[in-house]
């Protein structure tokens, strides 16, 4: 290592491969979260090294004998004043360890070997935190910069997506606008994605913060259903597609499932094949919703046998829930070729339908894409990020079902195998499926103050220790813990800014109330006068 290391303080106590304490000094001690190193004999390849082991600051603790609980304040004061000062600052520290080469590779080792009491510890240069942090272009995501040093940039492993994402946060915290800056980075590499947006966050994805377009603004698609009353018109977006399926392409038992007619009813999913069946052979060009009742309702008034006929009405009874479902029209939007394009974004903006119909597409749509890659009739990996995701996959607690949850399951298990790799997004951890969580072997973690969805997110996470559960509450707007494999070590990232046009940012409530009033010719609001009186007398 060539910069020269600066001392910030030296090991006491006790002292063990994965954390340490350090005595540094009161003016120029370092604040938590930054980086520190120290030295170790470690075995790489066979033989003893001396390596830098980089640590991070985890707790910051000033202690004095003078100033104690014991004393009153009348003698802390005579204490003060004659200028006793014998304050200690001791830093918590937390290995994270050290970069070794193997196979070629750079690669980061934990320590072995004790760290001793008296050894120096040293602020970790620059230079030493980037390497931590650093990929090939063509190989990391540029996500944002650490918390501790703006200047040092922090890349994410496209390696690391292959075992599935979790980006977890409050509302308000930044979720979707990390993700947005993932997608641009994605775009950026030639990545092929399929967006779950149900309340349009990633529709302005083809304009730049000041709505012009931009180098990749071609390779995002918009879809959406011509039904939906979504958030946007379609005349404020850029390419946008129809996204319909037709209803006579389903068979009888998918009807069935779409209606949430149990397996086990076999004469009502029965009756529901007879129909599709006559349907078929009857109406060469398809059929509708509105003509399989139609048909249901005719055949509980004229088959021959009684159970028939009751089987048939209860069919009609349960279907009639099909007329909520605004997805269905004369064409399906092909999967292949027109959703699914190698470098392109696909966003299916689902905003303005019903749960159902969400729910619907969303089951189609992902069970067709997993189909495409599983039997490679789809040449390029894809990226599925799925918005609200306990929505659509919820946990047990629950007791809700919903269609799309057991092909997200089937991604969640398997997908990895076939290049098809999960990015799910909530703000909901406690709500999502815990097996579904648990697959994810990365996650992006801001603010969570929420006790019961720390806890989820904490039994979901191997890797985020009880350290960095403590900082979740204190993280501001836009930072983010990262671990897993998206990462060589856990790290906490400011997320840089987006090149793109935030679609579900909160509305500036200052502002619209401006351009109301002065839309209606209201004088500027003064402040109002103090109130007379006391509150006492209110």
């Amino acid at each position: 290592m060539s910069t020269t290391l600066r001392l910030v303080g030296r090991i006491v106590e006790e002292a063990t491969p994965e954390s340490f304490i350090f005595v540094t000094s009161k003016e120029e001690h370092p604040p938590k979260f930054e980086y520190v190193a120290v030295k170790s004999r470690e075995r790489v390849s066979g033989r003893l090294e001396e390596v830098y082991v980089l640590a991070q600051v985890v707790g910051v603790v000033s202690r004095s004998s003078a100033f104690t609980s014991r004393l009153d304040l009348e003698t802390l004061e005579r204490v003060y004043s004659a200028g006793i000062d014998d304050s200690n600052i001791l830093c918590m520290a937390r290995t994270l360890g050290f970069l070794a080469n193997e196979d070629g590779r750079k690669a980061v080792l934990m320590p072995r070997r004790a760290l001793f009491p008296g050894n120096p510890v040293y602020l970790a240069p620059d230079e030493l935190v980037r390497e931590f942090f650093s990929y090939s272009p063509d190989e990391g995501l540029h996500i944002g910069s650490l918390v501790s040093r703006p200047s040092i940039p922090v890349y994410l492993s496209l390696n690391g997506f292959r075992r599935h994402v979790a980006v977890i946060a409050q509302t308000g915290a930044g979720k979707s606008y990390t993700v947005g800056v993932m997608l641009e980075e994605l775009l950026r590499l030639g990545g092929t994605a399929i967006v779950i947006d149900p309340h349009a966050d990633y529709v302005f994805l083809s304009r730049t913060r000041d709505m012009r377009r931009h180098e990749f603004s071609d390779r995002i698609l918009i879809f959406r259903n011509p039904n939906s009353t979504g958030r946007y018109s379609p005349e404020q977006l850029d390419n946008v597609h129809e996204l319909v399926f037709k209803f006579s392409e389903l068979d009888g038992d998918e009807v069935a499932e779409i209606a949430g007619i149990p397996e086990g009813w076999a004469n009502v999913r029965s009756a529901i094949r007879e129909a599709v069946k006559a349907l078929r052979e009857e109406k060469k060009a398809g059929y509708t919703v509105r003509d399989l009742l139609e048909k249901l309702e005719r055949m509980s008034r004229t088959l021959d046998e009684r159970k028939k006929r009751e089987a048939a009405s209860r069919a009609y009874a349960h279907l009639r829930g099909l007329a909520k479902f605004t997805v269905f029209g004369d064409r399906t939007t092909p999967v292949k070729d027109e959703i699914l394009r190698p470098g392109h974004v696909s966003i299916l903006d689902l905003s303005g339908l019903n749960d159902a119909s969400q729910d619907y597409i969303v089951s189609r749509v992902l069970e067709e894409v997993f189909a495409l890659r599983s039997t490679g009739q789809f040449p390029s990996p894809v990226f599925v990020v799925i918005e609200e995701a306990h929505r659509f996959v919820p946990s047990k607690a629950a007791k809700r079902k919903t269609m799309s949850a057991q092909i997200i399951n089937t991604i969640a298990a398997e997908g990895r195998k076939f290049g098809v790799f999960l990015i799910l997004v909530t703000q909901r951890p406690s709500k999502i499926d815990a097996d579904t969580l648990s697959q994810c072997n990365s996650q992006i973690i801001l603010r969570i103050t929420n006790p019961l969805d720390q806890r989820a997110v904490a039994e979901s996470s191997e890797r985020l220790g009880e350290e960095l559960m403590k900082d979740l509450p204190g993280l501001n707007v836009g930072e983010a813990i990262i671990v897993g494999e998206l990462t060589r070590i856990p790290v906490i990232v400011k997320v840089r800014e987006r090149v793109t046009r935030e679609g579900g940012a909160d509305i500036d409530l200052v502002e619209e109330l401006r351009k109301t009033r002065e839309e209606l010719g209201l004088a500027t609001p003064r402040a109002p006068p103090p109130p007379s009186g006391s509150f006492s007398e209110v």
